[in-house]
């Protein structure tokens, strides 16, 4: 069974680059090692042939699976999210209930997650925590060390 994943507009956009990257670029060149490889003699004993075709079938995967996704992905209307609850794009601060500081987070799809821009996956152990939370609610999330609460102070879009 395929799991849906919700992408922004860029985030989609970005992935059917990266797919086609492989496709076109990196599929021949993998050919053309395998080739290259052939072409020196004795496959018995050429690792440099087995290195080639073992890192043509990493590529295979890697494109399959990146298919895979874009086949059950979901573009997110972003004018049709309800901000009275945390969902996958929305835009959340929270403030640490245990040193009071107040962060600011985008909720998105696991292959757009980046926690330098304040994206965080919808998967990870904080977004779990946030979705479905409304404004002046308290979401307990279990960390390594302990529990976490967090105050969501503003979801917005």
């Amino acid at each position: 069974m395929s799991k849906v994943s919700y992408y922004t507009a860029e985030g989609l956009k970005k992935l059917r680059e990266e797919l086609n990257q492989l496709k076109d670029i990196e599929r021949p060149k993998a050919s053309q090692a395998i080739a290259e490889a052939r072409d020196k003699g004795d496959l018995s004993e050429n690792a440099e042939y087995d290195a080639a075709k073992e890192a043509q079938g990493l590529l295979e995967m890697k494109i399959s699976k990146m298919e895979e996704t874009l086949a059950n992905a979901r573009v997110i209307d972003e004018s049709q999210l309800d901000t009275s609850k945390v969902l996958a794009l929305s835009i959340v601060k929270i403030k640490n209930q245990a040193n009071g500081m107040e962060m600011t987070y985008t909720l998105v799809a696991e292959s757009e997650a980046d926690l330098a821009s304040g994206k965080i996956s919808v998967n990870s152990p904080i977004g779990k925590g946030l979705l479905g939370k409304s404004v002046g609610e308290v979401a307990e999330i279990k960390v390594p060390n302990g529990i976490m609460k967090f105050d969501i102070i503003e979801i917005s879009r």
